[in-house]
């Protein structure tokens, strides 16, 4: 029953322990949140944060993440009572194309949303969504290291502090890029 809420493409390896016990405590809150029924993850990642401690990113499909938005706060709850000791982010399953040459030329133009640059920032999107983000300045330091500095809208400041180290370490799985997220002391500047 818990192997319904994962939708895997063809031929994609099988679910591991991680997702198929995600998928239960998706199956068990159907009762709770009636809206999660027609909803599924496509995978599940658990991510290192440093000092023992560990984040659970859920992998969404995209025509289903308008859905998990509606219902993402109650969740997001949920979850984190039943995992107790990790947090959990929800991020849609992008794809990345490559960009068109001489060789792997297609027959139609790249979508603009299937660009690295396009895909990442939707990531940026997906990890605080509940929340918006109001600024965005890239540090470019001496000796050639960037980091992005997010600015996230402050009046979300008291339920989002304790996760802004989780956001910064997902992103950096999931990207590679350096980034910190923080509240600005005065948002009327942005």
């Amino acid at each position: 029953m818990a192997s319904n809420k994962i939708l895997k493409p063809n031929g994609a390896a099988p679910a591991d322990e991680v997702e198929l016990s995600v998928a239960q405590a998706l199956v068990d809150l159907e009762s709770s949140i009636p809206e999660l029924r027609p909803l599924a993850i496509s995978s599940a990642k658990e991510v290192e944060l440093g000092a023992g401690k560990k984040s659970l990113v859920l992998f969404v499909p995209v025509p289903m993440l308008q859905g998990f938005h509606k219902i993402q706060q109650k969740l997001t709850r949920e979850l984190e009572k039943k995992f107790s000791d990790r947090h959990v982010v929800f991020v849609a399953q992008r794809r990345i194309l490559a960009v068109p040459g001489r060789r792997n030329n297609g027959k139609q133009p790249r979508p603009r949303s299937r660009t690295l640059t396009a895909v990442h920032d939707a990531i940026l999107d997906d990890l605080v969504y509940p929340t918006e983000i109001i600024g965005k300045r890239l540090r470019q330091k001496v000796d050639g290291s960037k980091t992005l500095k997010i600015f996230l809208d402050s009046k979300d400041a008291t339920s989002l502090e304790y996760k802004l180290d989780t956001f910064s370490a997902v992103y950096k799985k999931l990207t590679g890029k350096d980034v910190v997220f923080e509240f600005p002391a005065n948002a009327d500047l942005f």
